[in-house]
């Protein structure tokens, strides 16, 4: 894929997944609040999105705040977020980043990367997620879907996401920053899956190298 090819990709991208629904996490961006967006972030690592989101809504049910938060059990925040993966981990560490964001932030989520950095819990995959949607801010979250289909286009050719994240600040046009997750999460979930990815289906064919494709439908 040529370096100039990407504004057509990201247009092809924007009229498919019209389609599909948005990342679980995307949902509660529309609270313009960054607490929700980064609660529901970690709510969402190797969890299905059907699941976050019940959970999510449960837990915002009981707390919306880092504060109230910070005030349930560990027990509580179990029940309240279980079926996630790994939930009693992540009750757990709720609690703690809540206390973080009282203690350190003056009850308020940082809106930069480093200070998201310092929370507990928090890698540069949230950090990215809630700064996009949480403040409306340029940053670049690369999860496996975006790592993955950077790379099978031919777009980035890196090992590890961090640094396909590098790899994207340094060429992806800025203006493309804060919707390129949003793009290719649901493409890579429904048609550029990881094993026999959609081939035949895909409007992106014509751009793409297919690297790392051996089976494809």
């Amino acid at each position: 894929m040529k370096d100039s090819d990407i504004h057509q990709v990201i247009r092809i991208l924007k009229s498919e997944v019209r389609r599909w629904e948005l990342p679980a996490v995307s949902l509660f961006a529309e609270s313009n609040d960054p607490f929700l967006v980064l609660s529901s972030c970690m709510l969402s690592l190797r969890t299905r999105d059907t699941v976050t989101i019940a959970a999510s809504k449960r837990l915002f049910k009981l707390a919306r705040t880092p504060r109230t938060l910070a005030s349930l059990s560990i027990p509580r925040l179990e029940k309240a977020i279980y079926p996630v993966s790994f939930y009693r981990v992540k009750a757990r560490t709720l609690k703690r980043m809540s206390h973080d964001i009282i203690e350190r932030c003056g009850g308020r989520v940082p809106d930069s990367l480093e200070e998201l950095l310092t929370l507990k819990g928090v890698g540069r995959k949230t950090a990215n997620l809630v700064l996009t949607l949480g403040f409306r801010k340029p940053g670049i979250c690369v999860d496996t879907h975006v790592h993955r289909i950077s790379n099978r286009l031919g777009y980035i050719r890196t090992e590890h996401p961090d640094e396909s994240e590098m790899a994207l600040r340094r060429k992806l046009p800025k203006p493309y920053w804060m919707i390129y997750n949003d793009l290719l999460v649901p493409y890579g979930q429904n048609l550029c899956q990881p094993v026999s990815p959609w081939c035949t289906r895909c409007r992106l064919d014509r751009y793409c190298e297919r690297k790392g494709v051996v089976h494809s439908r």
